[in-house]
């Protein structure tokens, strides 16, 4: 079984967020899928399970080490990038992924690959007492201008902004907290982020923990920077209805990654778009 090894969202090799990627084409069960998955041991683990489309997409499911999830930004870019270069017949600008929360569109401009995203879904505000706890900060850390909100375009985050780089370095999860707030929560992944920046061209730095997913910290999350895209414009935090930003991840654990936002909010409605690089790495055969 062929596969891929892609790193999406930087702009080197052995930067932003490994994904592996497989021309399943209906060989695994999900059991079998898993175990991949928990033995490449990368953040996702993609498989596309027809080489032909399907309502003019392409049927592609994702797992974590631990469990398969509905959608995930880093996994739609790179297998959008592989679909393209390796399977695709007209190698259009243009490739659709088949999902379960429905299907997602990206489009390649130049040397990056942008996704549309859903429209966002609100949930309720956390506690900021827990979600310091949580984090291993001081309530003083949170910026209490802005609300600790959840927020999904299909994979749901918690949304916590920052007042400083020192905080959004300093955080940590604290699992007897961590379990705490995943037992009062619809939104168990979290996104943490701040105005200062490493990089000067960077409007903003984050985070993202998805301990339930079995993921300690994410390198690079298009899906929690579309949430966070949603939750800019809804609370108005760069005073505009349409933004376009560039977000520096994964600098804490060594794997600086760059995700671009261009996004705009008019008549409740949003346009969410994320986007970034995808570098090939490897590709190989699957022993079955």
């Amino acid at each position: 079984m062929r596969f891929f090894i892609t790193d999406v969202f930087g702009n080197d090799k052995y930067s932003g967020n490994q994904l592996a990627t497989f021309f399943d084409f209906g060989q695994l069960s999900g059991e079998e899928m898993q175990k991949i998955a928990r033995e490449m041991h990368f953040s996702e683990t993609t498989f596309i399970t027809s080489p032909e489309k399907v309502n003019d997409g392409y049927d592609v499911r994702i797992f974590t080490p631990v469990s398969e999830i509905n959608f995930a930004g880093h996994p739609t870019l790179g297998t959008a990038y592989i679909i393209n270069n390796y399977l695709s017949k007209d190698k259009s600008c243009t490739v659709k992924l088949n999902y379960p929360i429905g299907q997602i569109k990206v489009t390649l401009e130049n040397e990056t690959l942008w996704m549309r995203q859903n429209q966002p879904e609100f949930g309720k505000s956390t506690d900021t007492m827990l979600m310091a706890e949580t984090l291993g900060l001081k309530v003083g850390d949170i910026d209490d201008r802005f609300p600790v909100m959840e927020v999904s375009t299909g994979l749901p985050f918690t949304i916590v902004p920052l007042k400083t780089m020192a905080a959004l370095q300093k955080a940590r999860v604290y699992l007897p907290k961590f379990f705490e707030f995943i037992e009062q929560t619809w939104a168990k992944e979290i996104l943490i982020f701040s105005r200062e920046t490493y990089e000067w061209h960077h409007d903003l730095s984050s985070r993202v923990f998805v301990e339930y997913l079995g993921i300690p910290e994410d390198p690079a999350t298009g899906s929690a920077t579309g949430c966070l895209a949603a939750y800019l414009l809804k609370y108005n935090v760069f005073k505009s209805d349409e933004i376009e930003l560039t977000v520096g991840q994964g600098y804490e654990i060594n794997r600086p990654s760059e995700l671009k936002i261009k996004a705009s909010l008019k008549n409740g409605n949003y346009e969410l778009n994320v986007g970034g690089k995808v570098i090939e790495i490897a590709e190989g055969n699957w022993k079955m």
